[in-house]
């Protein structure tokens, strides 16, 4: 493949979605670009704001929270997969992930797993879901926060 033909694929690739540069480097060598023209491709992808790793990081923490109700732990991991870590990851789980929302966040994950369930939980039961929000990457004394507030019976029940 021609640079001017990888250079061309890989804008198209790049303009259907948000791409880590680690994906779109290994799309590239896939399609056996020669390596000087990745390093090329690559820069000039940077240059015309086809690749932007900190909107990449953006939109994935976004997506990731919001719609498939990840924790930051596994957010994190997943971002470490593509290459992409550090402050950069850090700063933007903090300014797009918001405390409380991660709290009910959380409550509305486990309160869906608990349903049908008797409270008090058993310690089975509890270590069930615990496993289950560990899971899905919240940390673990958010965790046990959350399930001491919903381990209790409400007074309706009594």
């Amino acid at each position: 493949m021609t640079y001017e033909q990888a250079l061309n694929r890989a804008a198209a690739y790049c303009s259907q979605a948000e791409r880590a540069p680690h994906d779109v480097a290994q799309k590239l060598s896939d399609w056996e670009t020669a390596e000087a023209d990745i390093e090329r491709i690559m820069q000039r992808l940077r240059d015309e704001k086809f690749l932007d790793e900190a909107r990449f990081v953006h939109a994935f923490v976004n997506d990731k929270f919001t719609y498939e109700r990840w924790g930051r732990v596994k957010i994190a991991y997943a971002l470490r997969q593509k290459g992409i870590g550090g402050a950069l990851v850090q700063n933007t789980m903090d300014d797009v992930i918001d405390p409380d929302s991660y709290v009910t966040t959380l409550t509305d994950l486990l309160r869906g797993k608990m349903r049908g369930m008797k409270l008090p939980l058993s310690p089975n039961d509890r270590a069930r879901i615990y496993r289950f929000a560990a899971q899905r990457g919240f940390e673990s004394n958010i965790i046990g926060q959350a399930l001491r507030q919903l381990n209790q019976p409400d007074d309706d029940d009594l």
